[in-house]
């Protein structure tokens, strides 16, 4: 069994018409109004979207303004390093729709992360780390981390029995993936962000997978989330960049000067693109997770196909979960054919309109084998660990007509 179109319509509906009080305190909008909305922005010029502040540097007022500015008594601009007032724009509206206290923009995905692992790890501190996450999340604790002394748990966070077994005296931070890249295993986000609380450890949950649209994990109880905004938030393919989003004050405080002294800041300009590609997050997201189930299901069904990861799919292990904690089973999916490794390449080689490119979320269909890509610094016992087997194939759907996808899927699967 697997999500119909209906069930599929009725999580955007549910998706669509989540309702949150704006900044500032007004009328309820709806996640399509915020998204095109955003924050309140004050521009001089009264444009209707905030321009591109291309400039290094802020003129202050007077000697006593520019003063305050630094002692943190105004909220002035002073430096883009520091501050910008594109990037500032983008910051707080996706805040508004993570439903946060507010955001930090970096230069990539990964600046994102490290900001987290820097503020929260160190000598002596040890990470609750899912095992199957982004390939350079883990491989940067493993290969760089552990250089200074920050020890390591990787296990399935899906497993809550093992996130609680792995918490340590020295535990300072559970990170994790939700659904994970590339296996699309999901976590118990509410029941792991309690754990966190109940031993006073903050939990982080990458949220790049869904985006905003689709789950909102500080409404979970997750204390930070961050996305890799390269893939569905900007949509495009044309620029990398990352967001952090806290819950608190607390958070947000300890995390933006570890941004700004690590010098990971994002330029206006890709600010900019990131923020016009946002306004269209949830009508691409409902094109391509429809067409998602409908693929899904149809490789399920194909005799070449050995398994498929997806949590639309009732096969999914945690099926109900996912109905549970997110708005809609999204756009990425794994599988893997019967023939292993060489009849994928045969598959990837044979494809005609599914891209074979990493990243994902964007309007193209993009495909590729995380083993020998994304994943491939990891060594083979993590790769093995994690669940990313030789076999595997991750896709991620885009928006073109569902029919050309599938029937280029078939035309690749009989060449196999």
């Amino acid at each position: 069994m697997f999500f119909s179109r209906h069930a599929c319509l009725r999580f955007a509906f549910l998706a669509s018409a989540l309702l949150a009080v704006t900044a500032d305190g007004g009328a309820h909008r709806s996640f399509f109004t915020k998204v095109v909305h955003g924050a309140p922005f004050d521009d001089a010029k009264k444009s209707v979207i905030m321009p591109i502040y291309q400039t290094s540097t802020f003129k202050f007022d007077s000697a006593d303004h520019g003063a305050k500015c630094f002692a943190g008594e105004s909220d002035g601009f002073i430096y883009t390093r520091i501050n910008n007032p594109t990037v500032r724009d983008l910051e707080q509206t996706l805040a508004l729709l993570e439903n946060g206290y507010d955001g930090i923009c970096t230069s990539s995905g990964m600046g994102a992360v490290n900001v987290v692992y820097m503020t929260f790890l160190g000598q002596g501190k040890h990470i609750v780390c899912h095992k199957t996450v982004y390939g350079p999340s883990r491989s940067v604790l493993e290969q760089q981390w552990s250089r200074f002394g920050v020890e390591m748990s990787f296990v399935d966070t899906s497993d809550f029995e093992a996130v609680k077994g792995a918490i340590k005296d020295n535990t300072a931070l559970i990170y994790l993936e939700s659904p994970a890249n590339p296996t699309v295993s999901v976590s118990d986000i509410p029941a792991i962000a309690k754990l966190g609380k109940e031993h006073g450890i903050p939990v982080c949950v990458d949220n790049t997978f869904c985006g905003p649209y689709l789950q909102t994990p500080l409404d979970l109880g997750a204390d930070i989330v961050l996305h890799s905004l390269t893939k569905s938030i900007n949509g495009h393919a044309d620029i990398v960049g990352g967001v952090i989003v806290t819950k608190t004050e607390e958070h947000y405080k300890k995390l933006r000067p570890m941004m700004i002294t690590l010098g990971c800041c994002m330029d206006p300009n890709q600010a900019f693109l990131a923020r016009r590609g946002l306004k269209t997050l949830p009508l691409r997201i409902d094109k391509a997770q429809d067409s998602a189930v409908r693929i899904a299901h149809f490789l399920e069904q194909h005799k070449k196909i050995a398994w498929v990861a997806y949590p639309g799919l009732e096969s999914h292990p945690q099926h109900a979960l996912c109905m549970r904690i997110m708005r809609g089973p999204g756009t990425m999916m794994s599988f893997g054919l019967k023939g292993g490794v060489e009849e994928g390449k045969k598959l990837l080689n044979s494809l005609k309109i599914c891209t074979l490119a990493v990243s994902l979320g964007g309007v193209e269909t993009l495909i590729q084998h995380p083993a020998s890509m994304t994943h491939a610094k990891l060594s083979p016992e993590a790769r093995k660990q994690g669940g990313v087997t030789d076999d595997l194939v991750r896709l991620s759907i885009g928006i073109e007509d569902c029919e050309e996808l599938m029937g280029d899927l078939a035309q690749a699967l009989d060449k196999c």
